[in-house]
């Protein structure tokens, strides 16, 4: 299986610093090991397509960058008209190349399914950036079996999320052909670390999806994103 194992971000942690191989930059060291980030500052301001572009040149052939689409464009325009904002995001993100993985687009609690938004949205967004997408809801009415069918329409994937914001977004949905997990830390949301048990328990569904697969921790306040990832990692060989 096509498995891409990384954080929100590539913050090296002091104490687990020496895990990593020696290189130019915090990303060149972490891409020593770990085979995918996430690029999380895109969604709160622009970056220009030469910083995407010295990214890229910094990591191995392999190495893949989920982008997380701007604010801007889905809590701020809420998905509608903004057209020059993804032309803009796009052409910047770019810069990534053949190493630009999947578009996070992360909705707000508040924002419930609109099925012709949606429509227009996943049509533009496609025919503007393409690439796999894959969308982490937190609305309710993004789990109803009428979002599932657009989302598999428009082969987009629906990101497993933990803490799971409805009872099934735990668990990944929409289009099988890329499986996302985004693990953002329990109980504590973005600081607790997962222990061995809960991670084993994650590699099991890893292990059950089809499709290429993602596992980003995003429990970084506390730092336990890297050293879990590291731990998810090993656990993978064994």
């Amino acid at each position: 299986m096509r498995l891409y194992i990384g954080t929100a971000a590539w913050a090296l942690p002091r104490d687990v610093r020496d895990r990593f191989p020696a290189g130019a930059s915090n990303l060149e060291r972490y891409a020593g090991r770990l085979n995918a980030t996430e690029i999380n500052s895109s969604f709160y301001g622009p970056h220009k397509r030469a910083t995407y572009e010295r990214w890229a040149a910094s990591v191995p052939a392999d190495f893949r960058f989920a982008v997380k689409l701007p604010k801007a464009i889905t809590h701020e325009a809420r998905l509608a008209d903004c057209d020059a904002l993804l032309t803009r995001f796009a052409e910047e993100a770019g810069g990534l190349g053949e190493k630009r993985g999947p578009i996070l687009v992360q909705l707000p609690r508040s924002f419930a399914f609109d099925a012709a938004l949606a429509d227009r949205f996943f049509t533009r967004l496609a025919a503007t950036a393409g690439g796999p997408v894959v969308l982490e809801p937190r609305h309710a009415s993004w789990f109803e079996p009428q979002a599932e069918a657009l989302l598999t329409a428009h082969r987009i994937a629906r990101a497993a999320a933990d803490p799971a914001p409805a009872p099934v977004a735990g668990e990944p949905g929409g289009w099988t052909g890329l499986t996302y997990f985004r693990l953002h830390g329990s109980p504590q949301i973005y600081r607790s670390p997962y222990d061995d048990a809960a991670l084993a328990a994650w590699l099991g569904k890893v292990r059950a999806a089809v499709g290429e697969r993602w596992v980003v921790f995003d429990n970084t306040i506390s730092g336990a994103a890297t050293r879990n990832a590291l731990t998810f990692l090993d656990l993978t060989k064994t």
